[in-house]
């Protein structure tokens, strides 16, 4: 019996993993959170002109890791793809609890989370026949409360039967190894399912070690805040990871997640990846590896055999 080839599921359908090209692993084309009042990314004009200066930087696709309820606009995807050439990859999922309200947790958990994400999965998102192509769910700080343990066994069942990969929001970087823990080791996720997002957040080069060495995808994504030790601790954190032999376990995105970040409202946006946190590691690692971590990586890390 020959095996279903690996795709990646984008808004446009099923391409082959290298069709990806240089990709934003994590970022953000809509975005919106009560816990961000007044900087909603919910302009479909501004999303445009955003990618579109992705495009113009060189950037071929992005991975769209807003989950279920935080203003996905999954229909209008499909259209931004088509008009910018910059493929997007939708995901399901459910952030930290703080993003909802408990009548909109109350009605997903009666009607069954895992079941809700393999339908966005294999469906699609509401009526918009976009299909999902990641699940992403988010821990705590240093550790998973009731609402995370609920939403990572949801992806693990959705995963299980739809070979999705899970995208794990990690707050301030923390609780990688309790991740694993749960996704992998109670759970049954093979750990190249796993991609653990905001590594650079918190640089503890032992825990990145201890995760690699595991087999899960590591993002390094977002831009440093005042408060975050991350442009200039990353290139060192890359750099320990490929002398270690983990450079394919490595992935790069730029998380633009309020208004104010795009590009095209004054910020860093999606273009940042590519015009300085690119040339800025290719100078710690070499242009090879980078180029690797931002294509091969990516097709590996989304590529999957669907159920």
């Amino acid at each position: 019996m020959v095996s279903a080839p690996l795709t990646v599921r984008t808004v446009l359908g099923d391409i082959a993993p290298e069709e990806l090209g240089t990709c934003d692993a994590h970022d953000h084309v809509f975005i919106s959170s009560p816990q961000l009042p007044g900087q909603e990314m919910d302009s479909a004009d501004a999303a445009a002109r955003e990618l579109a200066a992705f495009g113009a930087a060189g950037g071929q696709s992005v991975i769209q890791w807003t989950p279920y309820g935080m203003g996905r606009h999954a229909g209008r995807l499909p259209e931004l793809a088509g008009a910018t050439g910059v493929r997007i990859v939708a995901a399901t999922g459910l952030h930290q609890a703080a993003h909802y309200t408990q009548d909109s947790l109350d009605e997903l958990r009666a009607e069954g989370l895992a079941d809700v994400f393999a339908r966005e999965l294999t469906e699609g998102i509401g009526a918009s026949g976009v299909r999902a192509g990641l699940i992403k769910v988010a821990g705590g700080f240093h550790g998973l409360d009731a609402h995370a343990r609920w939403t990572m066994r949801s992806a693990a069942e959705a995963h299980h039967a739809t070979g999705a990969p899970i995208t794990v929001h990690l707050e301030l970087g923390t609780g990688a190894l309790d991740v694993l823990d749960l996704l992998c080791g109670e759970l049954d996720v093979p750990p190249h399912r796993v991609v653990l997002g905001h590594l650079n957040r918190s640089p503890d080069l032992l825990t990145h070690h201890q995760a690699a060495e595991a087999g899960a995808y590591l993002a390094f994504d977002g831009p440093s805040r005042a408060h975050h030790a991350t442009d200039w601790r990353m290139p060192d954190a890359v750099r320990a990871l490929a002398d270690a032999g983990f450079g394919d376990r490595l992935l790069l995105g730029g998380d633009t997640t309020t208004a104010g970040a795009r590009s095209v409202n004054g910020g860093p946006g999606m273009p940042h990846l590519l015009r300085r946190v690119r040339p800025r590691l290719e100078l710690a690692v070499g242009e090879d590896l980078v180029e690797r971590i931002l294509t091969v990586n990516a097709g590996r890390a989304f590529g999957v055999r669907w159920a």
